[in-house]
């Protein structure tokens, strides 16, 4: 089903009914990662491959939200600064970016980083996302491919902005804090069902799964695992022969993350520019995502056999590779966009960037000063 005809209410509609037919499959439950993935992935149907805009600066074009290269090009422009070091410093000429989204990044890194960069591989999945991409590149098509999978082995610099956040995560939760529950430990895994009137609903099952670390305190917790992110840096770490990876994202390190203060959970949904946390309604026409744990990403890293060559905000990482001389250059109000992307009440705390590189240790620009590897 193509929805490119489709009006926003049949095309929920049909992803509905999908998702409910897997549920009904699955034996009446399904779990939030399986649902998440439906509702975000399913061909021509769900958020990231269907034809709704999605990437924008204003809710008037019909964008769901904005992304630091859409805000401006300062982001990509600064970025390149440290892919070129690890394309020099791993003695590569390709670049990797995984989610591309509206193009907007690979234009820029694309742009400032001239001949550095002999191919230009996006790892994409959504055949709509893909079109506006071509679009947008099509100043650089000699060097730019598409792809919805890695080779076996490659080489190269990765480049992944806002990707891990959008990788199904399972939901856990503790009812009755630590004395609760039948097995005196109160953990479920939530997962979605379909009511009596049709509508999706929450249902927790016992599970053994359990949080990284102990959740103190007698209060309902709410919390995410990561198995498929930490999947997606294992199979990096498997294929990537030499080079390096920098994947920029929002979340926290685990402390941080399973603090018990976080009892709410971390998924959230957005639409129109706004954000709720009901990922049950309106399947398909809303993103919805998860902060990241980047201590999981880190350690399954290192298991793998990966270098963490860094850890930072998102605001150290790009002062560091030369963003304030950039903004100097400005118009006011455009300086003032670019303020957003290190502003400690905008993206510059919140949002986080993790190095990782395949080979011998170095030490990226990015994370001169800064670097937050040991809180990890």
């Amino acid at each position: 089903m193509r929805a490119v005809t489709q009006r926003p209410d049949s095309l929920t509609t049909a992803l509905h009914q999908h998702i409910a037919q897997a549920i009904a499959a699955e034996g009446g439950w399904l779990g939030f990662d399986r649902f998440m993935a439906l509702a975000l992935y399913t061909p021509g149907l769900g958020y990231y491959a269907n034809d709704s805009t999605k990437f924008g600066a204003m809710p008037e074009s019909g964008s769901d939200f904005v992304t630091a290269p859409e805000m401006t090009p300062l982001f990509g422009q600064t970025l390149a600064a440290q892919v070129g070091e690890a394309l020099a410093q791993t003695a590569t000429d390709e670049v990797w970016e995984f989610g591309a989204g509206s193009g907007a990044l690979a234009l820029q890194l694309l742009d400032a980083l001239g001949d550095q960069v002999q191919r230009y591989t996006i790892v994409d999945l959504s055949g709509s996302l893909r079109a506006r991409q071509q679009a947008k590149l099509v100043a650089h098509s000699h060097k730019v491919c598409w792809v919805d999978a890695l080779p076996e082995k490659f080489s190269g610099v990765v480049v992944g902005n806002e990707v891990l956040d959008a990788m199904p995560v399972q939901l856990l939760a503790r009812h009755g804090g630590q004395q609760g529950g039948k097995d005196g430990d109160g953990w479920y895994e939530r997962g979605v069902v379909v009511d009596g009137d049709g509508s999706f609903a929450w249902a927790d099952r016992p599970t053994d799964l359990r949080p990284p670390v102990d959740i103190e305190g007698p209060q309902d917790y709410l919390t995410e695992i990561h198995a498929q992110g930490e999947g997606f840096i294992r199979m990096l770490a498997d294929r990537l022969e030499r080079g390096a990876a920098f994947l920029l994202d929002y979340g926290f390190g685990e402390d941080e993350y399973y603090h018990p203060q976080r009892h709410m959970g971390t998924v959230m949904c957005h639409q129109g520019h706004l954000a709720d946390g009901d990922p049950l309604v309106a399947v398909g026409r809303k993103d919805i995502t998860a902060h990241v744990n980047f201590t999981a990403m880190a350690l399954a890293a290192q298991d793998a056999g990966l270098q963490v060559l860094g850890y930072t905000t998102q605001a150290h990482f790009l002062i560091n590779c030369g963003l304030l001389p950039k903004m100097e250059l400005l118009p006011q109000a455009q300086r003032a966009t670019a303020a957003k992307l290190i502003m400690e009440h905008e993206m510059g705390e919140l949002f986080k960037v993790l190095a990782l590189g395949a080979g011998e240790a170095w030490e990226p620009m990015g994370f001169a000063h800064g670097d937050r590897s040991h809180r990890l």
